[in-house]
């Protein structure tokens, strides 16, 4: 068995050969030696036969081609397939039931995490972190593959001969879109359907939760890290997955909808139409070759009837009377003569007799219970402020209701204001 090293040596030697041979495994399994020499002929044409053979067996000694045990033919190694067309870009479309089956993965590396973090098991934490790493690797490898592999499915359908049926040319388009981009847009729908962004979304939440509990506990700067770049990594899937599953949609969507325009019936219909235009309607219909047309006239009559809500509503409407509303006439006069006079010398003299007082606005209410609300207020506001006497406001608050409105307030103890006081 070849060393990796002279494997990579070789590849390097040989490596438009063994592109044109990847590049023909699409269509041919193995090949036989004959085949082989062309290829390497092709890209040498200054080496002798001797030569060419002596560079068929260095590719099977470094591993690059294996002969196959029955028949005699050779292989690619399929590392090496795989690798080139990576470099390439020449990817098969992948399987979305391999796709989805990496992604509810994730669940359960997710389940491991949620345990580390509640057993504070540092260890499982980090296999857990390991496992969704190498899941987001090999979800992000494949979705940059298959996307690059629908771009070539829609490249080669639309660089496909015009004259081929459209059943034939888009075969492979509509596969992929059956096949690959439904299941894959179930799989990402951010609603309930969708398993994608939920199962990361989890996995994200847990992975902070991770970070934040070695945080606090103190853990290696390095264990901390590993798990914060796994979360990085779970945003930077999430932006993946949108972009590939807009590209995928975008690229055969239009695609998909050309091949279903195209069918028989369509393309027969056109082929009948292009001869009216340029033979007429009549000379059509007289051409032995062309069958004769099914004839027949089916006239819909459509009634439109109104509903007895419409009915009710243009009824409503076509007897409706505008209300006459009486505006009220201008009052004259001053708008605070139009208010209680209140005799406020009395007032304050009544008030000053009755001192102390725990609640003015109680005291003002049960003096004058037939004074409006605005009066009361006004009144209580004026009193207050007045230097006559003490103004305590309490601590505890309490509401009264007035005759339109309930007022919140600090209720004002007034008190005798004493000697030193007044001479201050």
């Amino acid at each position: 068995m070849a060393t990796p090293k002279s494997l990579v040596f070789n590849l390097y030697k040989n490596w438009e050969v063994i592109e044109h041979l990847v590049r023909l495994s699409r269509d041919l399994p193995a090949f036989e030696e004959s085949q082989v020499l062309n290829v390497i002929g092709r890209h040498q044409p200054d080496v002798n036969t001797d030569e060419l053979g002596a560079i068929l067996r260095s590719l099977c000694n470094a591993d690059l081609l294996q002969e196959l045990s029955r028949t005699g033919d050779f292989q690619l190694n399929p590392f090496v397939v795989d690798f080139v067309r990576g470099l390439t870009r020449e990817h098969e479309l992948g399987l979305s039931s391999v796709l989805k089956a990496r992604v509810d993965a994730i669940r359960d590396a997710t389940a491991l995490l949620d345990e580390g973090v509640t057993d504070s098991d540092t260890e499982r934490m980090r296999e857990a972190a390991n496992r969704l790493s190498e899941l987001f690797r090999q979800i992000s490898q494949q979705l940059d593959q298959d996307r690059h592999a629908i771009l070539e499915l829609a490249e080669k359908a639309k660089a496909s001969d015009a004259s081929m049926p459209s059943a034939q040319r888009y075969r492979a388009v509509l596969e992929a879109y059956d096949q690959y981009v439904e299941p894959m847009n179930e799989m990402m729908d951010s609603g309930l359907g969708g398993s994608f962004y939920p199962h990361l979304e989890s996995a994200e939440h847990m992975l902070d939760v991770a970070v934040e509990k070695l945080s606090v506990r103190g853990a290696l700067y390095t264990h901390r890290l590993q798990l914060r770049q796994v979360a990085y990594q779970t945003k930077e899937l999430r932006r993946l997955g949108r972009i590939v599953a807009q590209q995928c949609a975008d690229t055969l969507l239009p695609l998909r909808e050309e091949a279903r325009q195209h069918n028989e019936l369509s393309a027969a219909v056109s082929e009948l139409l292009g001869r009216v235009r340029k033979q007429g309607l009549a000379q059509t219909l007289k051409q032995k070759s062309q069958p004769a047309l099914p004839l027949w006239q089916r006239i819909r009559r459509s009634r439109l009837s109104l509903g007895d809500e419409i009915r009710d509503l243009i009824v409503e409407a076509r007897n409706y009377v505008p209300k006459t509303e009486a505006f009220p006439e201008e009052l004259t006069g001053n708008a605070a003569e139009l208010l209680p006079r209140v005799d406020e010398s009395a007032l304050r003299r009544e008030l000053a007799a009755s001192l102390p007082v725990a609640n003015l606005m109680q005291w003002i209410l049960e003096r004058y219970p037939e004074l409006p609300d605005v009066v009361v207020l006004r009144l209580y506001h004026d009193l207050v402020r007045e230097p006559l006497w003490q103004a305590d406001i309490e601590h505890e608050q309490t509401s009264t209701a007035l005759k339109t409105v309930r007022v919140t307030y600090h209720p004002h103890r007034l008190e005798v204001m004493t000697v030193g006081e007044q001479d201050g």
